[in-house]
């Protein structure tokens, strides 16, 4: 009942093939004797639908025809009677997007032939303060810009943009509301201004309510002034700057209230821009003035005289203030670059330093002493910090002397953690012009081994000291990989405990990194371990055959494995891409493991079938074939183990090379079984014939 109700309003509301599908719109997929399709689908804002079955299938901007020939398609991988499947329009929607300053922005669904008020309504309307005058339409990375106010004005729709699913409309803020967002007083913005900059007056400084406000024809300065509500007591009424038409103007409100002419008032029209400065005391300069700034007991201007040293100026502001940095004091000239004087190494050594002349003009600053408790690292400027970063006790941004070197930063730092990879610092340089900024250093090799600290990298201010964290134990290697640089790790696959990628520096040996790994698990073919070398310009894999090891203790054995190496594991009786054929022997037949089996010249047919686990019980071991390939030709020869086993002497083993292959047959092959199988039947057709004469 369900379906055919359905069905009914398919017929009524599905429209034309002509129509195209869009975000939002619902459509019926008739399937019968499908339960999954009896509802509805309504296509998403991706323009997609998900299908039983199926999954994710696109079907936005296509005809609904269109749409039904993709879905027959991609049900036809699943279901096999599709005569009945058809597609109908059960709804259509307008999908639009609504963004700025609107009191619930997001995506909203419209009725097909709805318009923007609509869209703007469903967003819950335009915020108070939203500039409706510059709504914007965008569509297909296209914007178009409406005034939605002269439509609300007249109420003509031509006013407004036909609507399209997926458009988006961005409602803006009037620009006088500012760049905070507050709750809107209509009282409070008309007091802020009422008009653009080039279309109205902006009048600032000392008035009760500055702003920019609208020109009105006949406007004098003094109409301006009181639209600002007049100016405060501090204002200097006898300096008003007006700017019009870019040429300035001063105007004296004073003499103006006094004399009543208009003639002294300036012009002024849109775009005008009044300023009523704050009533200050004049400074009085000489040309003998001297200026002493910052940490100061009293900073100021002061006279200076011919004779008069740096000394004498700093006494008469009253000398450094216990919060200042007198070791970067700054002389600052009109011309020429600004001279550093350090006066803690002037107090030691007079007669060894010379302070610079003072001269008429000079500027004295003495900045605040570094507070590192403090967070405001801004203090310390880039030409006098070092930063420290990663595994050190006290990571930071620090400030620098050329007296110090790495030992003293790494000092100064806390010292490294104990899982810090020493071996391998990195030291990031500002280089302008060059792209190869990064100095590399082994610390850990100069710890342990020595050497002249001239060795050492030479800092500089600005650098930055990245030192890396070693994994704590091999699972740690997996989560922090991605910290680890590929130059200091080393790869290990196959048949270990924990594969992956670990950090290692060059004093770990290959037994070192074996154990990392937890060591190879049972199924590892340790006589066929490789290790890829990519620390050189060519390939280069070396072999190695780690159960030789164990046998002899031959450390010659192991080979040197370096950062950036990678260590293969096979597993036994693996890909046979791990043994190539002229290297193994093959075993068929009635053994209990046949196989490939890796075979050299010190091994014998006996040492092939122990391997294998023995001949099966049924094994017909009298007579074991053996085929040798050579370059003239396969040559068959057999080998009978039971006369072997019996007397030794007597019968060699067979030559068995690389390359061969080994066959047991079966007791059901060997010729005296087939005889007594023929007797068997012969017996047994005579005995039928028997019976069948006695019946």
């Amino acid at each position: 009942m369900k379906t055919l109700l359905l069905l009914l309003l398919v017929i009524l509301v599905s429209p034309a093939w002509g129509t195209t599908l869009t975000a939002g719109d619902k459509i019926y997929l008739q399937l019968p004797g499908e339960s999954a399709f009896d509802d509805p689908f309504t296509i998403d804002d991706q323009g997609q639908i998900r299908l039983p079955e199926i999954g994710l299938i696109t079907i936005a901007g296509l005809t609904p025809r269109e749409a039904e020939q993709q879905i027959r398609q991609r049900l036809r991988t699943v279901y096999r009677n599709l005569d009945e499947f058809r597609l109908s329009i059960m709804e259509q929607m307008l999908r639009v997007q609504v963004l700025g300053y609107v009191t619930d922005p997001g995506m909203v669904s419209l009725k097909p032939g709805s318009n923007i008020q609509m869209a703007i309504a469903a967003a819950g309307g335009a915020r108070p303060g939203a500039q409706l005058d510059k709504f914007k339409l965008l569509r297909n990375e296209q914007s178009q810009e409406f005034n939605y106010k002269a439509y609300l004005d007249s109420g003509d729709p031509s006013q407004l943009p036909t609507l399209k699913g997926g458009d988006t409309i961005f409602v803006p803020a009037s620009p006088l509301l500012g760049n905070i967002e507050v709750d809107f007083d209509a009282a409070s913005l008309r007091e802020g201004g009422d008009a653009d900059e080039e279309q109205g007056i902006t009048i600032f400084g000392e008035l009760r309510n500055p702003g920019t406000f609208s020109y009105k024809s006949g406007m004098t300065v003094v109409d301006a002034l009181m639209r600002a509500d007049g100016v405060t007591r501090y204002a200097d009424v006898t300096k008003i700057r007006v700017i019009t038409d870019n040429v300035p103007y001063q105007f004296d409100l004073k003499a103006y209230l006094d004399t009543g002419k208009s003639t002294q008032m300036p012009p002024i029209k849109p775009g005008t821009t009044i300023f009523a400065p704050i009533e200050v005391e004049d400074i009085n300069t000489t040309s003998r003035t001297v200026y002493v700034m910052g940490e100061v007991k009293a900073p100021g201007a002061y006279e200076s005289s011919p004779g008069t040293g740096f000394v004498d100026v700093l006494a008469n502001a009253g000398g450094p203030t216990r919060f200042a940095d007198t070791t970067l004091i700054k002389l600052l000239r009109s011309e020429g670059a600004p001279v550093s004087i350090n006066l803690v190494t002037y107090t030691q050594n007079p007669a060894s330093y010379t302070l610079p002349v003072i001269e008429p003009g000079d500027v004295i600053f003495i900045p605040e002493k570094i507070d590192f408790n403090e967070k405001s690292w801004l203090k310390v400027t880039a030409d006098r910090a070092i930063k420290i970063i990663g595994a050190v006790n006290n990571p930071g941004r620090f400030e620098w002397n050329d007296s110090m070197g790495l030992l003293d930063v790494l000092a100064h730092a806390g010292g490294p953690k104990q899982q810090a990879n020493l071996s391998n610092i990195r030291l990031l340089r500002e280089q302008h012009g060059s792209s190869d900024n990064v100095i590399y250093f082994d610390l850990e090799s100069f710890i342990n081994e020595g050497g002249s600290f001239t060795q050492l990298p030479t800092l500089k201010a600005g650098d930055t000291i990245i030192i890396d964290e070693l994994p704590h134990d091999p699972t740690d290697n997996k989560s922090s990989w991605i910290r680890q640089s590929a130059d200091d790790s080393i790869y290990v696959f196959g048949q270990v405990g924990a594969p992956g990628r670990y950090a290692f520096n060059r004093e770990l040996g290959f037994l070192d990194i074996l154990s990392a790994a937890d060591g190879p698990t049972g199924d590892a073919d340790l006589r066929q371990i490789r290790i890829s070398h990519r620390d050189s310009n060519q390939s280069q894999v070396t072999k190695l055959n780690l159960s030789l090891y164990f046998e002899t203790g031959d450390e010659s054995l192991l080979p040197k494995v370096v950062p950036g190496d990678v260590i293969y594991l096979p597993k036994v009786q693996g890909d046979w891409l791990d043994k190539p054929a002229e290297r193994v022997v093959r075993l068929m037949g009635s053994v209990n493991k046949p196989g490939r089996y890796t075979f050299n010249s010190q091994m014998n047919i006996l040492d092939l079938l122990a391997e294998a686990g023995g001949p099966t019980d049924e094994a017909y071991i009298e007579r074991i074939m053996i085929v040798n390939t050579s370059c003239c030709g396969d040559k068959a020869q057999t080998f009978n183990l039971r006369d072997y086993v019996i007397d030794p002497a007597s019968y060699p083993l067979p030559l068995l090379r690389p390359g061969d292959t080994v066959y047991v047959p079966n007791e059901s092959d060997s010729i005296g079984e087939q005889w007594r199988q023929g007797l068997r039947d012969v017996l047994g057709l005579f005995t039928l014939i028997a019976l069948g004469a006695a019946l």
